[in-house]
């Protein structure tokens, strides 16, 4: 198996109500319906023996690795993100089975000082399916460094969220190079497919 989905931060922290990342207040749009196209996706992927990896955004309980320009005040009470807490853990629907790859990362891109490409190289892995959030941040970082690795990145666009300003974007910044976009099982049959035309549709 030469693909593998790739879930990125479906953390309580960033999508639950209850979450601690508010996200100026305005929460992440359409989150039912990505959430239930994360499930579905992941749903498929396991039936079809694709490895599921899931990213976490957490932090050291003291903050140290922390970056040190953080766009916006953090909630103090609960601290957001803590490894091993309620808010960085993955929603409920989503939770990962025994089989699943799970990467704790600490910064926008999921390549950066984690162990990301050395799994994906010892399990074979060419292809990149990828969800979750932010579409703007996390997920565009992490597509980006991606393909600068020479894996080939399917975003799918009906399992990530944005503000809406920047969702289409973002989406669109990384289908005019970095990747192909497209529904969620729609990029799993493309990425699975030994076509010749599934890469041909990165060259343009």
């Amino acid at each position: 198996m030469t693909t593998a989905l790739l879930v990125i931060d479906m953390q309580n922290g960033f999508v639950h109500p209850e979450g601690s990342i508010p996200l100026a207040g305005r929460g992440l749009p359409n989150m039912d319906k990505v959430i239930a196209a994360n499930a579905e996706a992941i749903s498929v992927a396991r039936s079809r023996g694709v490895p599921v990896i899931y990213t976490r955004h957490c932090y050291r309980s003291d903050f140290l690795d922390m970056p040190a320009l953080v766009s916006g005040p953090l909630p103090a009470d609960p601290p957001p993100l803590v490894r091993g807490s309620w808010d960085a853990d993955v929603v409920d629907e989503l939770a990962p089975e025994p089989g699943d790859v799970i990467v704790d990362k600490n910064r926008f891109d999921a390549f950066l000082y984690t162990d990301l490409e050395v799994v994906l190289r010892a399990k074979g892995i060419e292809n990149l399916v990828v969800t979750g959030v932010v579409t703007s941040v996390c997920v565009e970082s992490t597509v980006r460094s991606g393909q600068q690795r020479d894996f080939t990145m399917f975003i799918a666009s009906d399992a990530t969220s944005a503000p809406a300003e920047q969702h289409q974007p973002a989406l669109d910044a990384m289908a005019a190079i970095f990747g192909t976009v497209g529904r969620v099982v729609d990029m799993l049959d493309l990425a699975m497919s030994e076509r010749p035309e599934s890469k041909a549709l990165l060259a343009g």
